[in-house]
């Protein structure tokens, strides 16, 4: 009986062994896969990164751009205003030329 138990504990021992290799060549399998798609995200996101110093131009452009808004919203009352005492001068040469034409024509008659 004695020889019957350890037969049945080596052969357990040595599925448990064969389990365990089996299991860590796995864990191996797994852990490359993971390197390997952790490398490809890596190469990725540097592909998609912007070099610093693109960063720091688009940067200065933004600024030029907020500085010209600025400028434009600045001068746009001046622009307004200008342009209505343009129109309100063109439309009092019209009247005075309307009132010329019309006295005119009152001496013709």
């Amino acid at each position: 009986m004695t020889q019957s138990v350890s037969f049945r504990i080596t052969r357990t021992a040595e599925d448990v062994a064969q389990t365990l290799n089996a299991l860590s060549q796995r864990l191996v399998k797994l852990e490359q896969r993971l390197e390997s798609v952790d490398l490809q995200l890596r190469q990725q996101q540097e592909a998609q990164a912007m070099p610093v110093a693109e960063m720091e131009r688009l940067d200065g452009v933004d600024q030029i751009l907020q500085d010209c808004r600025e400028l434009l919203h600045q001068s746009e009352p001046a622009q307004l205003h200008g342009e209505e005492e343009h129109q309100h001068d063109h439309q009092h040469g019209e009247h005075e030329h309307h009132d010329e034409a019309m006295a005119a024509r009152l001496t013709v008659a």
